[in-house]
């Protein structure tokens, strides 16, 4: 698993705070809504040439991170 902590940025002024790949204001949100998409690795890079594959996976590691921490209230 990617280490999302050095790649994935919070800045509360950068997209209202919401998680952003290192020097961008791309969010975590949107790679995942184009991997859910369809879009590929190589669709996303070519369409976005300052990502590269770590940072994608680092979008998936961070979600499966949040996921796992999830807890149901009963």
């Amino acid at each position: 698993m990617v280490d999302y902590k050095k790649i994935i940025k919070i800045n509360s002024k950068v997209r209202f705070g919401k998680p952003c790949i290192r020097n961008t204001r791309i969010s975590v949100f949107d790679v995942l809504s184009w991997l859910a998409s369809g879009m590929s690795n190589k669709d996303i890079i070519e369409d976005f040439p300052e990502l590269n594959e770590q940072d994608i996976y680092a979008c998936l590691s961070y979600a499966a991170n949040r996921e796992n921490r999830i807890r149901l209230a009963l």
